[in-house]
This record gives C-alpha cells, sequence and structure tokens, in this order.
C-alpha cells in the first residue's frame, strides 16, 4: 500500500534580487513555472498532496494559476505565513515585510499535515532524481522512534551555481552518511574556483565542485512540528531586539536537533542538476534548460496537456 507523502512549497518570500514574485514567473514553453515541474516531478515519484505556503496576500494569484492547474492533479491545500503564532509579548514591527523564516513557515503548516513531507523552495528546480529519491525515503520513514530520523538531499556545488552572481547553500559535513555540520553561506565562482562566504562571523572558505550543499530539500515527519514549536520562544527572545530582521530558520533549528539527541539527520545525495532565477539574467538559461528537457522526452510540451 502506498503511504501518504505531502510536498510543501515555501513560497512565501518575495524575490527581491529577482525583482518581483518570481514564484510565478513563466519558464515553460506555454506559461509553466519553475513550481509546476517541481509538482510534475513530485507526483510522478509518488507524492499525493502538495500545500502551498503563501503570503495571504498572493493567495488569489496562485490559486487562479498554478492551483487551478493541477487540484485536478494531486491535493492541493494552502497555508499562509502569518503572525498570529507569536506570542504577545513579543510584537513583530508592522514596517516588517520579509517573512519570520524557513522554520516559521513550517510551523505555519502544521495544521495540515499529519504525514511525512518534504518542504522545497518555491524558485529552484531541484530534477527529477531529487523527487524519486526523497519519495523513497519517505515512504520509509519511521516516525515513532527516537531520535527522529529525518532527511536532507544532498547536491554536488558544481550543480548548483549561477554564472551571474553568488547563491545561498547550505555547505554540508557528513559523518557516517549522515549530517554532521551545515554552515549556510553565500558561494559564488571566483576565477574557476568556488569560494563559500559564510552568512555567520566565519572567514571564507573554498569548496571543492564535488562538495556536498543543501538547497532546503529537507524530509520530516510531523515530529518536527513540536520541536520547532518548543524552540520558537527562545529565538524570539534572543532576537528581541531584532525582529525587524531576525529569521527562524529551519536550518539552525535542525542543527539544534541534532545537538540535543532529538534527531538525526541522514544525508540524501543526488546528482541532479539545480535550475533557479535567483537573479533577472538566470531566467533564459532556465529556460533553455527546460526546453532542452522537452526536447528528450522528459517533459510535455503542454506539461498539464493541451493542444500540441
Amino acid at each position: 500500500m502506498n503511504k501518504d507523502i505531502t510536498l510543501v512549497i515555501l513560497a512565501a518570500g518575495m524575490g527581491s534580487r529577482f525583482g518581483g514574485l518570481k514564484q510565478v514567473e513563466s519558464m515553460g514553453p506555454n506559461g509553466e513555472f519553475i513550481i509546476d515541474y517541481s509538482i510534475y516531478d513530485a507526483i510522478k515519484a509518488g507524492f499525493n498532496k502538495v500545500v502551498f505556503l503563501i503570503k495571504k496576500e498572493n493567495y488569489k494569484i496562485f490559486k487562479e494559476t498554478i492551483g487551478h492547474r493541477v487540484e485536478n492533479k494531486i491535493k492541493v491545500e494552502y497555508c499562509f505565513q502569518k503572525n498570529d503564532n507569536v506570542p504577545e509579548e513579543y510584537k513583530i514591527p508592522i514596517t516588517r515585510i520579509k517573512p519570520l523564516g524557513t522554520a516559521h513557515a513550517i510551523l505555519c503548516c502544521k495544521s495540515k499535515i499529519k504525514e511525512p513531507f518534504m518542504i522545497i523552495n518555491a524558485d529552484d528546480f531541484y530534477g527529477r532524481d531529487a523527487f524519486m529519491k526523497a519519495a523513497e525515503y519517505l515512504r520509509n520513514m519511521d516516525s515513532i522512534s527516537r531520535p527522529y530520523h529525518y532527511g536532507m538531499v544532498c547536491y554536488l556545488a558544481k550543480n548548483t551555481i549561477t554564472e551571474n552572481g553568488s547563491v545561498k547553500r547550505g555547505v554540508v559535513k557528513i559523518e557516517n552518511k549522515k549530517l554532521k555540520k551545515i554552515t549556510e553561506s553565500s558561494v559564488k565562482k571566483v576565477d574557476n574556483k568556488l569560494i563559500a562566504n559564510p552568512l555567520s562571523d566565519e572567514e571564507m572558505f573554498e569548496i571543492s565542485e564535488n562538495e556536498s550543499v543543501s538547497m532546503n530539500m529537507l524530509l520530516f515527519s510531523p515530529s518536527i512540528f513540536k520541536y520547532i514549536k518548543e524552540k520558537f520562544p527562545a529565538f524570539l527572545e534572543k532576537n528581541k531586539y531584532n525582529l525587524d530582521r531576525a529569521e527562524y530558520l529551519i536550518p539552525d533549528v535542525l542543527f539544534d536537533s541534532i545537538k540535543d539527541n532529538y534527531a538525526s539527520v541522514d544525508i540524501i545525495n543526488t546528482n541532479a542538476t539545480w535550475y533557479g532565477v535567483t537573479y533577472r539574467e538566470d531566467e533564459d538559461a532556465v529556460k533553455i534548460a527546460l526546453r532542452k528537457m522537452i526536447k528528450k522526452g522528459k517533459y510535455e510540451n503542454h506539461l498539464w496537456g493541451g493542444e500540441e
């Protein structure tokens, strides 16, 4: 019997560097978004529900575009990233536009998810191989044993770079096929070398082309909600004078869960190639790559059917 597994697409962030709401920018030959291809690959891999985590003000555009296209292919749910789950003693400045971060985003989906699930970014193309391996892991996930076992899909660094600037990647250290450390970094190719500039106070360092990196393709059982909720007040207290900018990020929470022996994180390797629109200049490269994959028969020209 097939096990229910859910795809959560984090789409509450606005693409400031890209210059617009990049999650709904047409990339395919017939108006498809990058999200379309992610959902298509997820369905092929056996996912049977998708949850869109969005800003409430973007509900109409998502519902009328991508939601309308896929709602007869897979069960669709919507969640909104709002601050109504923030304790009253902490006031989020009304001037803040950016969401509170990816861990907070996942917490906002709690009421919609009772089964193993995977999160991805809305504006990244992850590749079929990654979805197939992730689905297999989720179907075999043990949601009872402690510490809990979560998963992280890792890419070769060389397969996740744009020629148009730096990209945010988690540089991963692995021990016995499990996550040992993750360093959130801005990675850029400089003189044919890959340089990682940590988002913390650590010094820049060079990574090899075959280094493992994470792009927020993470796999969980619902047990993660309890841990995120328990750690949220400590994050708010630590950042109470910086709540206009601070972000509650899932890589940080994940690493804390390992230190607390709440969970271990299995590494799932993929040779898939990332495509994304971090910058406006990336757009043409993504469109060309999709057309090549269509020509090879990986995707239909009309992804969800229609006239040829």
